[in-house]
């Protein structure tokens, strides 16, 4: 736990405002079990937040407060139990139940809870997959509806655009699975190949700025797949006052996240692969000043995590000891994006890049301007780190809003950035080639870098030797 506070305390330098884990001593105050510290929210019994969430004849919560409290609840209890307390609560509530409605007094509730319930759907339609959800949702309807007809019409409006947002999502979580499979490492046997079979990236795009564009598009379509609620569950720990059952043991519910991650890693190896592939030192080197550039108009584009998986995939030591490769190549550029994503400082300079792009983006005039996409390892870290830095629980029980508002600021920030619609026009070919071409193993890019530069030192050679017999089978 050693060098938290001060993981901590960077998250200050792109968030707004610094999330201090200790309690402010200034002015409190509680109402109906809500603590508040200067107006803001810090603490409360998980009943009383249940109790804030939830609409009647003459309040709403307020918008940030619904995205915080449902990102984070599922830490505590699982949406479908949320959600039927709330229809309990509602129903005793606005007493429901009675023979003979209030209809005046329904009428007034109705909208509040449909717009809650739109909210929800809207922001977390993955928690809907679930039969019970449905269920609890058709109930709250059945039960309003005799007061107004217009709510059957709105309720159906809800359930089409789930239906279809849902729809959207499984139709792209079908096609990355396609994606990882195809690729299954293939194992391509370098050099003794006719180079028919084995495409280059130069043959299917030598345009750098066409490539950094089909990157972007690959990175978006990706990123829209992730609901805000993988990053939290990525991070479930058992809740101590919940006894041995962990929310959401049945299954890991961040698939999207992962493949995600996924993606990034094939990038990683697919540069490594087209460095290390072409027979001639002449060409290596064009490939590396293709992606130098390609990764310069990424980060102009704002497009940081494939800038990162080139940078990461030309660091890698198989391309990194082609020494007489490098000094072919006009380096002065590489060495510019690499101080731009240097880790020193808890990465202090992207962190400003970042930055300055989520300026650039909240004042864009197009779509071309919106474009953010974060470093996402990284992304993941900073939410660890905040996760992991402070409990989500006081002594006395209560849960630590105050945390929860950071974590809401964070992956708040990222959801506006997942829903910017991609500026470019897509090439398939170049897409398709992007998840589908082989890639080497890391044994495979040892190989192909000594096949291409003789070993060094006896470590190499040796290396080289076991390499040729286990892939090349020679001797």
């Amino acid at each position: 736990q050693e060098g938290m506070p001060q993981t901590l305390s960077s998250t200050s330098m792109f968030t707004p405002c610094g999330f201090s884990p200790h309690l402010h001593t200034s002015k409190e105050g509680e109402q109906g079990g809500l603590i508040f510290q200067d107006g803001n929210l810090t603490s409360a019994s998980l009943d009383a937040l249940i109790q804030h969430l939830i609409p009647t004849t003459d309040y709403y919560p307020e918008k940030a407060y619904i995205f915080t409290f449902l990102l984070s609840s599922r830490l505590f209890i699982e949406p479908h139990e949320l959600l039927s307390r709330v229809c309990h609560k509602c129903i005793e509530q606005q007493r429901l139940d009675d023979p003979v409605l209030d209809k005046a007094r329904i009428r007034k509730f109705g909208p509040k809870i449909l717009q809650l319930l739109t909210e929800w759907t809207e922001t977390f339609p993955y928690d809907f997959q679930e039969e019970r959800m449905i269920g609890h949702l058709k109930d709250m309807i059945h039960r309003i509806a005799p007061c107004d007809e217009a709510y059957w019409k709105k309720m159906n409006q809800l359930l089409q655009a789930l239906n279809q947002k849902l729809a959207t999502l499984s139709h792209g979580q079908e096609g990355i699975v396609k994606i990882s499979t195809a690729v299954s490492d293939k194992l391509v046997a370098f050099k003794t190949k006719p180079p028919s079979i084995q495409r280059e990236i130069l043959s299917v795009c030598s345009d750098p700025y066409t490539l950094a564009q089909q990157l972007t598009h690959v990175e978006l379509e990706r990123l829209s797949h992730i609901g805000p609620e993988e990053f939290v569950q990525a991070f479930v720990h058992k809740d101590p006052l919940d006894g041995t059952k962990t929310c959401f043991s049945e299954q890991k519910k961040t698939s999207n996240l992962e493949a995600y991650v996924k993606w990034f890693n094939r990038l990683c190896y697919l540069v490594a692969t087209e460095i290390c592939m072409p027979a001639k030192k002449k060409q290596r080197a064009q490939v590396i000043e293709f992606f130098i550039d390609v990764a310069r108009e990424c980060f102009n584009i704002g497009n940081f995590n494939s800038l990162m998986a080139i940078i990461s995939g030309m660091n890698m030591s198989p391309v990194s000891r082609l020494k007489k490769t490098w000094s072919k190549v006009k380096t002065a550029k590489f060495f510019i994006l690499e101080h731009q994503m240097d880790p020193t400082g808890n990465f202090y300079n992207y962190r400003t890049a970042l930055r300055g792009a989520a300026h650039r983006s909240l004042t864009a005039h197009s779509n071309r301007e919106k474009i953010v996409i974060p470093f996402f390892s990284l992304l993941i870290k900073d939410i660890y780190f905040l996760n992991e830095g402070c409990a989500n629980r006081l002594p006395n029980g209560h849960v630590n809003f105050e945390k929860f508002l950071e974590l809401a600021k964070q992956v708040g920030e990222f959801i506006t950035w997942k829903q910017v619609e991609c500026p470019f026009e897509q090439d398939p070919n170049i897409i398709h080639y992007l998840h589908t071409a082989p890639i080497f193993t890391e044994d495979g890019l040892y190989l192909a870098s000594y096949e291409s530069e003789s070993p060094e030192n006896q470590t190499e050679k040796d290396r080289w030797k076991s390499l040729r017999s286990t892939i090349l089978g020679k001797t």
